[in-house]
């Protein structure tokens, strides 16, 4: 069972996977491991994956192949993960499992060339999205609000608001993150929109463009803050910046049937799945 109801365009799966081959190059040295690529970050950041590489014309990969993988990962104190369009590689499920990890699907909506997105919400009162420059003095929390959502998953209501989000803000500027951000914004990597009130971000979230496509990721709204449509604004506000900048095809990739939802809001369409390997959670008093 995949999130598309039928067998998606070639052409849009074949610019996503060159999206998804080239956005790690900037940040990250590739290694070869013939059908299997690992990228491996140069610098401080968060981690990357291996995935299937780019073109390749010989035999599909093997549980053997991804275990040399997984070997390197070890070598290199990696995350053990693997990422991948199940559409577009779909053998390599089998190999990946023999090889002992577990896979979890996820929807992956697009708004082609030929789709329209649905206009931008309204907001509530005293609120207000924006596309964020490097120098904003809002962007330390619209890079924070999204690590104190995931921590908290799902689209219920949650406790966490202000005073954590303060506490968690200088946390992210101490360990740099908010600087690389910045970086990004100013090299013009990533665009970081947020939906602010009183001087913070409610919600935030980026689009990372590359050529003509580009991925929505890291939409996240403060617990306190949610089912008041803003994931649904600062969406919005980042496929409008995208299309406006020349980009034809937006994708993301959701957590859950319950967050695609918000997302054909925004006027994406179910198109694929996003796959992502990992060890089995191990068993406590294993």
């Amino acid at each position: 069972m995949t999130s598309a109801d039928h067998d998606p365009d070639r052409s849009l799966l074949d610019a996503i996977e060159r999206y998804y081959d080239a956005v790690p190059r900037s940040a990250a040295r590739a290694e070869d491991f013939g059908p299997l690529t690992l990228f491996v970050r140069e610098g401080a950041g968060w981690p990357y994956y291996a995935r299937p590489t780019l073109g390749h014309r010989g035999p599909a990969a093997t549980a053997a192949d991804v275990r040399r993988v997984l070997g390197r990962q070890r070598e290199l104190g990696l995350p053990e993960a693997f990422e991948w369009v199940a559409e577009h590689d779909p053998a390599l499920r089998a190999a990946v499992e023999a090889a002992g990890l577990v896979v979890h699907e996820h929807p992956l909506l697009v708004l082609g060339p030929g789709d329209e997105p649905a206009p931008l919400p309204g907001l509530p009162e005293g609120t207000r999205v924006r596309v964020l420059a490097a120098d904003a003095p809002e962007l330390a929390s619209a890079v924070t609000v999204p690590h104190l959502a995931f921590g908290d998953p799902g689209t219920g209501v949650g406790t966490a608001g202000a005073a954590e989000l303060a506490e968690a803000v200088g946390r992210m500027v101490a360990e740099g993150s908010v600087e690389r951000i910045a970086g990004r914004i100013t090299a013009g990597t990533t665009v970081l929109a947020a939906a602010l009130a009183d001087g913070a971000a409610l919600c935030a979230g980026q689009h990372n463009p590359v050529g003509a496509v580009t991925e929505v990721a890291g939409v996240g709204t403060l617990p306190s803050a949610r089912r008041r449509g803003l994931g649904l604004a600062v969406t919005a506000a980042l496929v409008a910046h995208a299309r406006a900048n020349g980009v034809r095809t937006v994708f993301l990739s959701a957590a859950d049937e319950d967050v695609a939802r918000i997302y054909r809001r925004a006027g994406f369409r179910p198109f694929a799945t996003a796959l992502i390997a990992e060890p089995a959670p191990e068993r406590s008093g294993s």
